[in-house]
């Protein structure tokens, strides 16, 4: 069962991700803001820093992939940002500590360029209409706030799963 725990957790959190999505948007005086749960994102930036590359851009693949398909329509934007930022997060840690704060860190990063690269794929082909700082003051911040609560309460968990899979693995291809 060890063995599916990886995936079954990235499946969780693909379906976590539209329920509390329902949340938002959050009036605060008068101000809507927006909070965008990046769950699967984060947890497969993870996968890719503390477990396996190829298998996180794998299952970035899929589940952007259905992402696109049932979210989004638009089939592809998800499916390569996903796998990218997987990418991006393990040449990274190659030059850094892997520690929990470090992965955090860098986590939360990626999680903003993905909304950065998202806003500005939607402004581009005129979906969205609103400025960069209002995207960065109502869409932005908001965001990163709610995922780094997320993040805090369960990276690591996160990281625990995925080293002692990753050390389970190792003891089976020893044998």
């Amino acid at each position: 069962m060890i063995r599916f725990l990886v995936i079954i957790v990235s499946v969780l959190l693909f379906y976590m991700e539209p329920i509390f999505g329902l949340f938002s948007p959050i009036e605060l005086n008068g101000d809507f803001y927006v909070l965008v749960p990046r769950f699967l994102i984060m947890y497969l930036i993870f996968v890719s820093i503390y477990y396996d590359r190829k298998r996180a851009m794998l299952y970035a693949l899929f589940f952007g992939l259905l992402y696109d398909v049932f979210f989004i329509d638009i089939i592809g934007l998800y499916s390569f940002i996903y796998p990218l930022m997987c990418l991006v997060a393990s040449y990274v840690v190659k030059f850094v500590h892997q520690h929990l704060i470090v992965a955090t860190i860098l986590t939360l990063i990626l999680v903003a360029v993905v909304e950065s690269l998202l806003f500005l794929f939607y402004t581009f082909i005129g979906i969205k209409t609103m400025s960069f700082t209002n995207f960065y003051q109502y869409n932005l911040i908001p965001t990163m706030i709610a995922n780094l609560v997320f993040l805090l309460m369960f990276g690591w968990a996160f990281k625990y799963i995925l080293l002692n899979r990753f050390n389970q693995k190792a003891l089976l291809l020893q044998k």
